[in-house]
């Protein structure tokens, strides 16, 4: 099990990132947009003991190949294995190929030690063959059953899996849909979610299916159902990322309750 979460280097998201440690979560997956820089990266890893501290995910278009293969090369030396390079976000005409060039220059980055956001068939089919595996976001447990079929046994398959711990439907719903009215705007998620069988009008309204497709919620136990079903399609790990109405802070109190349910 894994924790997904915006880390901006500040001692208070330091001890945010050892307590998921703490917990016992074998993962820590570092959200791209909130990440302040490479270094932040850096921070966590030293703040941390053993957890793996994945970057989830890295965009191509803000970080060259360079940079982030110079950080790997400083912390494999520094602590070997516990760095993971997630890559993703080239939002140009071809990013397929765009990826696959990045790739092409991250020669001291071995292939077991990156993964990539992929959500569509051909991104999945690149992961699959120069990665060791796929991290996509926001899939229904069907959808992570197509993805393992096309990755095949092997490669990894790590499911960043949206939750809000809120028992009451329609207060739950909402929050879910502040992000999922966000993200539902990029063309690559838009795309994914027809993809995935959700119409243009499900879409724009954050319906009530595409909300319980996408999001879980409820308590632990509701969560845990969830992540069993994700396993169950072909899911290797599953990384949760809480969403809440408290903007800001680290949701230390939630993250601590679904320890209790779900580490083992």
């Amino acid at each position: 099990m894994g924790i997904a979460t915006g880390i901006d280097g500040s001692p208070a998201s330091l001890e945010a990132a050892a307590l998921v440690e703490e917990l016992g979560f074998s993962t820590l997956w570092l959200n791209g947009g909130p990440l302040p820089g490479l270094r932040t990266i850096a921070d966590v890893v030293r703040a941390t003991r053993t957890i793996r501290v994945a970057a989830g995910i890295l965009s191509v278009d803000k970080y060259d190949a360079l940079s982030v293969a110079s950080l790997y090369d400083e912390l494999e030396a520094e602590q070997p294995g516990r760095f993971v390079v997630g890559l993703g976000g080239a939002h140009g005409a071809k990013p397929v190929a765009t990826i696959s060039s990045y790739l092409d220059q991250l020669d001291s980055v071995p292939a077991g030690a990156r993964v990539l956001a992929a959500l569509g068939p051909r991104m999945l089919r690149l992961a699959r063959d120069r990665s060791a595996g796929a991290y996509p976001v926001l899939i229904t447990p069907e959808y992570a059953a197509q993805a393992r079929s096309l990755l095949g046994d092997g490669p990894l398959l790590a499911v960043q899996q949206m939750v809000v711990l809120e028992t009451d439907p329609a207060r739950a719903r909402e929050i879910a849909r502040g992000t999922l009215g966000f993200l539902g705007r990029a063309p690559g998620y838009a795309g994914n979610f027809r993809r995935m069988g959700f119409t243009d009008d499900e879409i724009d309204r954050g319906d009530d299916r595409l909300v319980g497709g996408l999001v879980a919620w409820g308590d632990p136990a509701a969560i845990a159902t969830r992540v069993t079903a994700l396993r169950e399609a072909g899911a290797d790990h599953v990384a949760l990322g809480v969403l809440s109405e408290t903007r800001g802070t680290q949701p230390l109190d939630e993250w601590r309750a679904l320890a209790g349910t779900l580490v083992r």
